[in-house]
């Protein structure tokens, strides 16, 4: 954004003058690739750098405190994790206003601020953006030498949401962390109310390290002196670095959820079976919540103790939704395609997503006698990911599903890798070359990303596992809308059933494209 634009009247800019400038702040290629080599060590300047951001804009951390903020890591079931708590609240003290911050975004960059549900709307992030903008343009003085004048793309967000839920009071907020969390931006609250781990898996190693036990390190780095830290049952590598971060950063417990038995008794609205591990994990922190914030809480409560669950957090676990992960979207338009949505990016995730998809209710569906069901995979792998292990997660869970259920032409699926079709696409959003603004990605390497390095060696890497696949079935293409125009190609010949996964952002591109937001987004 140029000093014309920045400086212009709050009243002539827009929210896409905003999405713009927040752009301006995404780290290049080159430089995040920089990070990764040094090993994270940037990452100790991450808090002071945070805190002077902060005071730049007016706020001690102290003030963070009056947010009274649920905090949440983890490598896998975060996002999903910070939803049901997000809906228990609501549903528990529907007085409150309950902020919820969590990324990336799918579709607009609105979705990491929502209150009671809702992402903040087109005038109000346009007017706290540029509140935040103008106070770090105008307040220049920096007492770290190496702190840059404005913040990275991650840490304006996370100081947007700071200042929009202080602004408008909120009653309680719920905080994911971006990655790790020791040094994530969100890290910088004095004294939350509770802290949770989920899932542990191994992901942005560059930064967390190679192991559970260095990941588990980082993670744990949320607990704070008297304040309750959870987790879930862990394998013991990652498992001894958490309680270690708990007894060390002095939390005034520690507490390993286990799996609620009598959740299974509940239809919860996010799908797969490893909600039931992020949903128990959710009803406790609530549980410890509410218990710390019980004074303060204008509703009557019948009852704090999760076991048997209040009708308010059953209704919540049942109202929650988190679009792009597990989802069953059918195309309101193209009515014999449906899409299946998620978008895992770990080892881990990836697995949960086979696990949830290869189901004979959700992709193993039989074909009728009129028409054959074509079955897709879109697919693309980010940020250095190896794209065969994770197509080989795919194929794997796809075997054991076939296997498992014994479907009929079992041995013949397996053989010819189950999908009828496989796209692997880049993130860009359209033909032409151009992205929507809110999802713009600077942070890919724009020479492989035009030379379709990444999906190149995808389809190699298809080709290697299931070498009997018909080549004119694998297609490299460099854009979401290309992609989509295959899938809508095939309606012709019957139901279309599209699972696409590997990444969030090509999950965005595909609800956007595919013009199925109305429907996937809905809260």
């Amino acid at each position: 954004m140029s000093p014309t634009t920045s400086t212009r009247k709050l009243s002539t800019r827009t929210y896409e003058d905003a999405v713009t400038a927040l752009n301006s702040l995404q780290s290049n290629a080159a430089t995040l690739e920089a990070v990764r080599a040094s090993g994270g060590r940037l990452s100790q300047f991450a808090h002071p750098e945070m805190i002077e951001y902060l005071g730049r804009i007016g706020y001690k951390p102290d003030d963070l405190n009056k947010l009274n903020v649920l905090h949440i890591t983890g490598t896998k079931g975060k996002g999903s994790t910070s939803a049901f708590c997000d809906a228990m609240l609501r549903k528990t003290v529907p007085s409150w206003k309950v902020g919820l911050y969590t990324s990336p975004h799918l579709v607009a960059v609105r979705e990491r601020i929502r209150v009671n549900g809702e992402p903040i709307s087109e005038a109000d992030f346009t007017q706290y953006f540029f509140e935040v903008w103008d106070r770090l343009q105008e307040n220049t003085t920096r007492k770290l030498p190496q702190t840059s004048l404005m913040p990275a793309y991650f840490r304006f967000m996370t100081l947007l949401a700071f200042h929009y839920f202080s602004s408008i009071k909120v009653d309680a907020t719920i905080l994911e962390v971006g990655v790790g969390g020791l040094y994530d931006s969100t890290n910088i609250v004095p004294k939350p109310v509770v802290t949770g781990i989920t899932s542990l898996g191994v992901d942005h190693t560059a930064v967390l390290g190679n192991t559970l036990g260095e990941i588990g390190y980082q993670k744990g780095g949320i607990y704070k002196p008297g304040v309750p830290a959870l987790t879930v049952e862990q394998p013991e590598e990652g498992m001894n670095a958490i309680r270690d971060q708990a007894k060390a950063q002095k939390a005034s417990s520690f507490t390993v959820v286990k799996t609620m038995p009598e959740l299974q008794n509940i239809k919860l609205g996010l799908s797969g079976v490893h909600q039931f591990q992020n949903a128990s994990l959710a009803v406790n922190l609530v549980h410890q919540y509410l218990l710390a914030r019980q004074p303060h809480i204008p509703e009557f409560l019948p009852s704090l103790y999760p076991t048997p669950l209040p009708p308010s957090y059953i209704d919540g676990l049942e109202k929650t939704r988190f679009p792009g992960r597990c989802q069953e979207v059918a195309d309101p338009e193209h009515t014999k395609i449906t899409w299946f949505l998620d978008g895992a990016h770990t080892i881990e995730s990836l697995t949960s997503c086979t696990e949830w998809f290869f189901e004979p209710t959700v992709g193993l569906k039989q074909s009728d006698a009129s028409s054959k069901r074509q079955r897709v995979l879109i697919f693309n792998c980010t940020n250095g990911r190896n794209g065969e292990k994770f197509l080989n997660v795919v194929l794997d869970g796809m075997k054991k599903g076939v296997l498992q259920h014994q479907i009929d032409g079992g041995a013949e699926l397996i053989e010819r890798g189950f999908f009828d079709h496989v796209i692997f696409c880049t993130n860009i959003t359209y033909v032409d070359g151009r992205s929507k603004a809110d999802l713009t990605n600077n942070t890919v390497d724009m020479d492989a990303l035009s030379k379709l390095k990444a999906q190149t060696e995808l389809s190699q890497a298809w080709t290697k596992l299931v070498p009997n696949y018909p080549k004119e079935c694998i297609h490299v293409l460099p854009s979401v809308q290309h992609a989509i125009e295959i899938v809508h190609g095939l309606e012709s010949t019957g139901q279309v059933d599209v699972l696409t996964a590997g990444s969030l952002h090509l999950v965005g591109g595909v609800i956007e494209v595919a013009g199925i937001g109305s429907i996937a987004m809905a809260t």
